[in-house]
């Protein structure tokens, strides 16, 4: 019986939230992993723009644009949030687009060379954790004790600065407690491990925690302290590793 198929590029935040929500919603699906600085001719030929994600259908038809493809999945499929009126609908949408948008930037603040590039990175991302941070309130998730779109849209953002927490005790999330409670919400589900490869750490780190990054250098010194954009320099002062704040 066809099923849905996502193309996808491993380490890729826009895929995560399509299988994420896949995943949410119980869909069966299958996915197809290809090499982005070897593009296959016969995915140049689909896909408009170059991109992944690309959702291909059971009828094989072919969607490209994450936005595009978790709308035709929330309609296609059971909704996760069903009775909601569409002014709700709409807000949940703009929330969500909150969250994506940061995809690129999170990408780019984890790739800093050096300490001064990662803390004004992690700000301009800080800045979406503070308007989130306003409108959590009791529930377990964004807005219901059951994951939304919403959450299946900030999964990515929030998975990734758990790895990063995990891995050199650095957390893009300092300071925003409820965000931190929401994240840890979403840990528990299961859905982060589901909606990535079973081999994601290997291209993750070899990207993101290589000799080339702050984040990666402190990964390599075993740093295990907390740390954060405000005391950064003040940590790796006090460990006596500054040199790893300057450009490699």
């Amino acid at each position: 019986m066809p099923v849905l198929k996502v193309i996808s590029f491993k380490i890729c935040p826009f895929v995560q939230r399509i299988t994420a929500l896949l995943e949410a919603k119980k869909t069966p699906y299958v996915v197809e992993y290809i090499n982005l600085k070897e593009k296959p001719q016969w995915f140049l030929d689909i896909s408009p723009n170059g991109q992944v994600p690309l959702l291909v259908t059971e009828k094989e038809e072919v969607l490209f644009e994450s936005e595009a493809i978790a709308e035709y999945i929330e309609e296609a499929y059971p909704a996760l949030q069903p009775d909601l009126s569409l002014v709700q609908r709409a807000q949940n949408r703009a929330w969500g687009y909150l969250g994506s948008k940061n995809y690129m930037p999170q990408c780019g603040a984890q790739s800093s060379s050096d300490g001064e590039t990662l803390r004004e990175r992690t700000m301009k991302i800080a800045t979406a954790f503070a308007k989130v941070e306003k409108v959590l309130g009791g529930a377990e998730f964004f807005n219901s004790d059951t994951v939304s779109t919403v959450d299946m849209t900030w999964l990515p953002l929030l998975h990734r600065t758990q790895i990063i927490k995990e891995k050199t005790g650095y957390d893009f999330a300092h300071g925003y407690p409820k965000v931190q409670n929401w994240r840890a919400a979403l840990m528990k589900t299961g859905l982060c491990e589901k909606s990535i490869s079973e081999d994601f750490m290997t291209p993750f780190a070899n990207f993101y925690l290589s000799e080339s990054t702050v984040l990666g250098r402190m990964h390599a010194k075993g740093l295990s302290c907390e740390s954060n954009a405000s005391n950064l320099e003040e940590v790796c002062k006090q460990q006596g590793c500054s040199d790893i704040l300057l450009k490699q």
